[in-house]
C-alpha cells in the first residue's frame, strides 16, 4: 500500500507542479518516466540481492530509500535536483515491488497460495486512493510540496517487518542456513524440540542467464511480456487520468472523479484474488486482460460517441467515459493480481527473487515508455489513439497467457519445478 502510494503521489499534483514550475507536458512526461528508470534498475538489483541476503533486509533497505527519496522531492523546485530525486524513489520502489510476492508465495500452502499472495496485491490499490485523497485534502493547505513529504510515513512499517516478518523457510534452506530456519519454526510451535533430521543443501551458482535457458525461456518471455504490457497499460491509463480530467472539469472536481473511477479497482483485485485458487491463474490473467482491452475501446470511442451525461454528487461526466474507465479500473488491476501470484510460481527458490525481478524490470522498461507515448498519444486532444493502443496491448497479453502459460493452481512450488 505504501510503496503504491509513493509510485503514485506524483499523478495527484502532476497540474500544480506543472504550473508552479513553468514545466511542458513533455518535461512532465521525463519527469514521470525517470522514476520508472530508477524502477527499472530497482528492480534488477533487488530481486538479486533478494536471492542473495533475503527477502526480509532487502524489503527495509528497499524502504527506506523509496520514503527518503520521495519526501525529498517536495524540498525542492530546481527541476534537475526533482529528476534526480525521482530517480532515487524508484530505485527503492521498483526493488520493493516484487518482494511481498516471492515472500508470500513461499510461506502459504499451494491450495491457498493464490488468495493469500492476491489479498497482499490488493493492497496497492488502497495506496493509489491514498495518493489521489492526500492531494486532494491537503494541496490547498500544504500545496505539492507537503504532499510528497507523505512518503515518510513508510518508515513506520519498517519496525514491523523487524518485529513480525520472519525471514523466508525456503530461502534459508536454499542458503543452508537450517539452524534459523529451525529457530524459526519452533518460536512459531510449527515443530516441538524433538531432534529433526537434515539432508545436505545442493548449492546452486545463481546466473540472470540461467533464465533464459531453455528451462525457462517460454516462463522467462511470458512474465516480461505481461509485465511490461501490464505497467504499460496501467500507468499509460492511471497517471494520466487526473490531467485527462482536469482538462475537462477543474482539478478537485478531476480528483473526485479520479478516486471514483479508481475505486473501482477494489472489487477488481478482491474478484480476482478469490478466482485465482478456483479457476486458476491462466484463466484469471487471460479473462480480466481482455475484458481491460474492451473497455480501453470504449474510453477511445467516448470521444466520438457518447450516451449522455453521468452525474454523482452534483459533478457530472460522460456515461461512456465513465463506463469505460470502470472497466479498465476493475479488470485491469484483476489481472495485476493474478500476474503478482503468478510470478514467482514460475521459477525455483533459488531464482525467485532473479527471475521476479528481471519480469519486474521489464514492466519498469514500459513505465518509462508509457508517460513517453501516452503523452505523445494525447498531444491531438484526443483519447482515441492512446486507447487503442493500450487496447492492443491488453488483447496481446490475454492471447500470450492461453496460448504459452502453464497452470499453476493447487501445485506446490517444487511439484511445478520438477
Amino acid at each position: 500500500m505504501l510503496t503504491a502510494m509513493n509510485v503514485l503521489l506524483i499523478s495527484g499534483v502532476l497540474s500544480r507542479l506543472m504550473i508552479e514550475l513553468q514545466l511542458t507536458l513533455g518535461d512532465a512526461s521525463f519527469l514521470l518516466s525517470v522514476g520508472f528508470v530508477g524502477m527499472f534498475f530497482g528492480a534488477l538489483l533487488f530481486g538479486r540481492i533478494a536471492d542473495i541476503i533475503g527477502r526480509k533486509m532487502s524489503l527495509i533497505i528497499t524502504i527506506l530509500i523509496h520514503a527518503i527519496f520521495t519526501a525529498l522531492c517536495g524540498t525542492t523546485h530546481d527541476f534537475n535536483l526533482l529528476l534526480f530525486y525521482r530517480f532515487l524513489a524508484g530505485i527503492g520502489l521498483g526493488g520493493a515491488l516484487p518482494i511481498p510476492g516471492v515472500y508470500i508465495s513461499e510461506y502459504i500452502p499451494a491450495k491457498k497460495r493464490g488468495l493469500f499472495v492476491g489479498l497482499v496485491e490488493t493492497a496497492w490499490v488502497w495506496g493509489t486512493i491514498l495518493s489521489l485523497l492526500i492531494p486532494l485534502l491537503f494541496i490547498k493547505t500544504i500545496d505539492w510540496e507537503g504532499v510528497f513529504l507523505w512518503g515518510l510515513i513508510a518508515v513506520l512499517i519498517i519496525p514491523f517487518v523487524l518485529w513480525k516478518m520472519p525471514e523466508s523457510i525456503r530461502y534459508l534452506e536454499e542458503k543452508g542456513k537450517t539452524d534459523e530456519a529451525m529457530l524459526i519454526l519452533k518460536k512459531s510451535g510449527l515443530i516441538s524440540e524433538e531432534k529433526i533430521e537434515i539432508g545436505p543443501v545442493e548449492k546452486i551458482k545463481i546466473s540472470w542467464k540461467e533464465l533464459f535457458s531453455k528451462k525457462y525461456l517460454k516462463a522467462t518471455i511470458l512474465l516480461m511480456s505481461l509485465w511490461f504490457i501490464l505497467v504499460y497499460t496501467y500507468y499509460g491509463v492511471f497517471l494520466f487520468l487526473p490531467k485527462i480530467l482536469s482538462e475537462k472539469y477543474e482539478l478537485l472536481k478531476a480528483l473526485v472523479w479520479s478516486l471514483i473511477i479508481i475505486a473501482a479497482q477494489i472489487p477488481g483485485y478482491y474478484s480476482a484474488a478469490f478466482l485465482l485458487d478456483k479457476i486458476g491463474r491462466k484463466k484469471v490473467i487471460g479473462l480480466y486482460l481482455f475484458l481491460a482491452a474492451i473497455g480501453s475501446l470504449i474510453v477511445g470511442l467516448s470521444d466520438f460517441y457518447e450516451l449522455g451525461a453521468f452525474s454523482v454528487f452534483g459533478y457530472e461526466i460522460g456515461l461512456l467515459l465513465f463506463l469505460g474507465f470502470i472497466i479498465v479500473s476493475f479488470f485491469n488491476l484483476g489481472a495485476w493480481s493474478g500476474l503478482y501470484t503468478y510470478t514467482p510460481e514460475l521459477y525455483p527458490t533459488e531464482y525467485r527473487g532473479t527471475g521476479s525481478g528481471v519480469a519486474a524490470a521489464m514492466g519498469r522498461v514500459a513505465g518509462i515508455l508509457a508517460p513517453i507515448i501516452t503523452g505523445y498519444l494525447l498531444l491531438g486532444g484526443t483519447l482515441l489513439y492512446a486507447y487503442v493502443a493500450f487496447f492492443l496491448f491488453h488483447v496481446m497479453g490475454s492471447f500470450m497467457v492461453f496460448l504459452m502459460g502453464i497452470e499453476t493452481k493447487g501445485k506446490i512450488l517444487e511439484e511445478i519445478h520438477e
